[in-house]
């Protein structure tokens, strides 16, 4: 046997008897790699004449492909046993239950929306929706605000380049009362709707942002009056936030579009840190907190979108969905809302198969 024969018949039995994967690799390189035995002999055939690169070169390489060879079946057959060692070894238990699943959850303003929808339908309510890209005579002149309002700022409104066929300027509706002068004008009277959506302002801090949503409602009909007013916030308040003790305090205040208007407190205690509503808010430890605003609608309203307003009486309101929602579910900063953090959906989110209803609750939550 040659020198050659005998190193391949050493380095087999070698590769044949290593034990795991480890000493195969230490095999591979003691041979193959860039200092092995073998190596150094394919090397060795630069040296050498043309004669004896023509004899030696076959031999050296047999060697070498014999080697490898033996090193791909020894790592395969070793893999092999391993992976039959693991299946013996271990067991899947079928009885588990099998991971949860990812799953979604409702926005709190969507949940609120949903409720609002509820209580309202309740009392004889529909929903009206309207454009988010208003023009100025829906969104201020209608309204009965003047050219000089502050709200028409550009530091308040966000406006588009754009105008529309009539030439009047494009903007962000900076609240749903567009949607009033829409349905009164298509619809006429008498009208009972609620109007919740998107608006936009230029504001943003821990209590304002530069888009938020809003609901107003409006009654529009014969011998209506601030009575009416108070009884619908009343019920729509002790509903909304399941309290029976809901008190209600109506100061006078001026918008363009209601007369006479009305801001709307609510009475409140701390329990805990948090901002309780419930109460007489003139009660030892109680106080009084700001929540929405409202009033008769103006005669020049009605009379803007064709209606006799000695005919025609009505109410309005307006109140922050957001507000709503962090009052009742006691969240404190309205940026969070709007900021996509799973982790904040997951501890406010609602489930999407509890939905509200007024013998079930209308806050459930998941």
């Amino acid at each position: 046997m040659t020198e050659l024969e005998t190193m391949k018949a050493q380095a087999l039995a070698r590769i044949d008897a290593a034990g795991d994967a480890a000493a195969l690799e230490t095999l591979r390189v003691e041979f193959l790699g860039k200092q092995g035995s073998i190596s150094a002999l394919m090397k060795t055939l630069g040296k050498m004449s043309p004669e004896e690169r023509q004899t030696e070169a076959p031999k050296i390489q047999d060697l070498r492909g014999g080697v490898a060879d033996a090193l791909a079946a020894k790592k395969a057959q070793l893999e092999e046993a391993e992976l039959e060692a693991r299946l013996a070894g271990e067991m899947l238990d079928l009885t588990l239950p099998s991971p949860a699943a990812p799953k979604g959850g409702v926005h709190p303003v969507s949940q609120v929306m949903d409720e609002l929808a509820e209580i309202f339908a309740d009392l004889g309510f529909s929903v009206a929706t309207g454009p988010e890209i208003e023009d100025d005579w829906h969104n201020f002149t209608a309204l009965n605000m003047a050219e000089t309002h502050p709200a028409r700022a550009m530091h308040d409104t966000f406006y588009f380049p754009d105008t529309d066929a009539e030439g009047r300027r494009m903007l962000l509706r900076t609240h749903t009362s567009p949607v009033q002068i829409r349905s009164m004008m298509a619809q006429g009277a008498p009208i009972r709707i609620i109007a919740p959506g998107r608006v936009y302002r230029s504001d943003s801090d821990a209590t304002h942002t530069p888009m938020f949503h809003q609901v107003e409602g409006l009654v529009i009909d014969r011998d209506i009056h601030l009575g009416h007013l108070k009884w619908t916030l009343e019920t729509f308040l002790k509903a909304f936030f399941e309290r029976d003790d809901i008190v209600l305090r109506l100061r006078p205040s001026y918008f363009p579009f209601t007369e006479p208007s009305v801001e709307v407190d609510v009475g409140w205690q701390d329990v805990g840190g948090r901002r309780v509503l419930g109460g007489d808010g003139d009660a030892p430890g109680h106080g009084w907190m700001e929540l929405l605003g409202s009033g008769m609608v103006n005669r020049k309203v009605i009379e803007c979108v064709g209606l006799d307003p000695d005919e025609w009486q009505g109410f309005a309101f307006g109140v922050g969905v957001d507000r709503l929602a962090m009052l009742k579910y006691g969240m404190d900063d309205l940026r969070a809302f709007f900021d996509g953090d799973g982790r904040w959906l997951d501890h406010y989110g609602f489930s999407p198969f509890d939905q509200p209803t007024l013998s079930a609750g209308v806050g459930a939550r998941a």
